[in-house]
């Protein structure tokens, strides 16, 4: 388990391109706040391990060019990073998915507490993804 803000981080994303659900779920509090990039605000461990289960499913993405950035006390970090993806399966309310690939800058906030992540708030940029995932 790490044991700075920096090296949490670089291992939550190292477990997320592993495809290691566990791993990450391990490294969040129970009562963690997962902010979704442009959708609802949850609340819960079990809750972001069904939204992993659900994005499994309909993506397959890879992160590259991380970089982690961290307060002076270890209690917030930021990361930027490079999301390499494909849109495998239709999300309920998006375009039909086709097995369109897609390349986007993203970023996410941190708050940590007592060494696990406690708030993960995400930010990407939709119209873009739609855009690319809209190409014939």
């Amino acid at each position: 388990m790490p044991t700075d803000a920096k090296r949490l981080i670089e291992y939550y994303y190292a477990a997320f391109n592993a495809g290691q659900a566990q791993a990450m779920l391990d490294l969040l509090t129970q009562g963690v706040v997962h902010e979704i990039n442009q959708g609802a605000r949850e609340v819960g461990r079990d809750k972001f391990a069904a939204f992993l289960d659900h994005m499994n499913i309909a993506y397959r993405e890879r992160l590259t060019d991380i970089v982690v950035m961290t307060n002076a006390d270890g209690t917030r970090a930021a990361a930027e990073f490079i999301v390499h993806g494909e849109y495998l399966r239709t999300d309920p309310g998006l375009p039909e998915a086709r097995g369109q690939r897609y390349v986007l800058a993203a970023g996410a906030f941190f708050e940590i507490h007592n060494g696990l992540i406690a708030r993960v708030t995400n930010y990407y940029n939709l119209a873009e993804w739609l855009k690319q995932i809209s190409k014939p």
